[in-house]
C-alpha cells in the first residue's frame, strides 16, 4: 500500500512538472473581492491541487494522532484493570487462606480437611433384578408388543415373589411360603 502511494505520488509530481513547463502563459484571476493579475497558468491548476493534498495529509495525521491517543488511553486502562484483578486475587486468596500466586513461599497456617460423618448418608434402595425368563430386548424397529408382554410378565413375577404388607406365613409340604391375607381369608 505504501509503495503504491509512493508510485502514484511520483506520477503526480512528474505530471505536474510537465504541465507547469507546458503552460507558461499568464492569466488574471478575479474572485469577488480577490483580484490577482498576471498569474502563470500552471499555478491556477496546481496550487489548489497542492493545497488539497496538504490538507488531506494534515487531516490524516491528526486522525492517526487521535487513534494513537485513544490506543494509549485504552492500554493504560487495561494496565489499571490488570492491577486491580491482581489485587482482588490476592485479597481473595487471603480471605480463602489460599497460597499467594505471586511468590513461591509456603502458607503460614496448615490447612486440614475433615471428612463428613458416614452416619448421615442414606442408602438408596436397589432396583429389582430382571427375571431370567424375560425375553431379550427387541432390535430397533421391532414392534412394541414384546415390551408390553415383558412388562406384564415382570409385574406378575414380582407379585408372586415379593410379599405384600399384609402377608402371613402359610404352611406347605415341608416349607414355608408367604401369602397375602386376602388369599388366606379366601377373598
Amino acid at each position: 500500500m505504501l509503495a503504491s502511494a509512493l508510485v502514484v505520488g511520483l506520477a503526480i509530481g512528474v505530471a505536474a512538472t510537465v504541465f507547469g513547463y507546458s503552460n507558461l502563459a499568464t492569466v488574471n484571476v478575479n474572485w469577488s473581492v480577490f483580484h490577482v493579475d498576471g498569474v502563470p497558468l500552471w499555478t491556477v491548476a496546481l496550487v489548489p491541487l497542492a493545497l488539497i493534498l496538504v490538507a488531506g495529509t494534515v487531516y490524516h495525521w491528526m486522525d492517526g494522532l487521535h487513534h494513537f491517543s485513544e490506543h494509549m488511553r485504552h492500554r493504560r486502562r487495561v494496565h489499571e484493570l490488570e492491577a486491580e484483578i491482581t489485587s482482588l486475587r490476592a485479597h481473595l486468596d487471603h480471605v480463602l487462606e489460599m497460597p499467594d500466586h505471586s511468590t513461591s513461599r509456603l502458607p503460614a497456617k496448615a490447612i486440614s480437611a475433615d471428612l463428613p460423618a458416614q452416619a448421615h448418608e442414606a442408602v438408596a434402595p436397589s432396583l429389582p433384578e430382571p427375571a431370567a425368563h424375560d425375553a431379550p430386548v427387541p432390535a430397533n424397529g421391532a414392534t412394541t408388543v414384546h415390551r408390553a408382554q415383558r412388562s406384564k410378565r415382570a409385574r406378575l413375577s414380582e407379585a408372586r415373589e415379593a410379599p405384600g404388607p399384609n402377608a402371613a406365613p402359610v404352611a406347605t409340604n415341608g416349607g414355608q411360603e408367604t401369602a397375602s391375607t386376602e388369599a388366606v381369608t379366601g377373598a
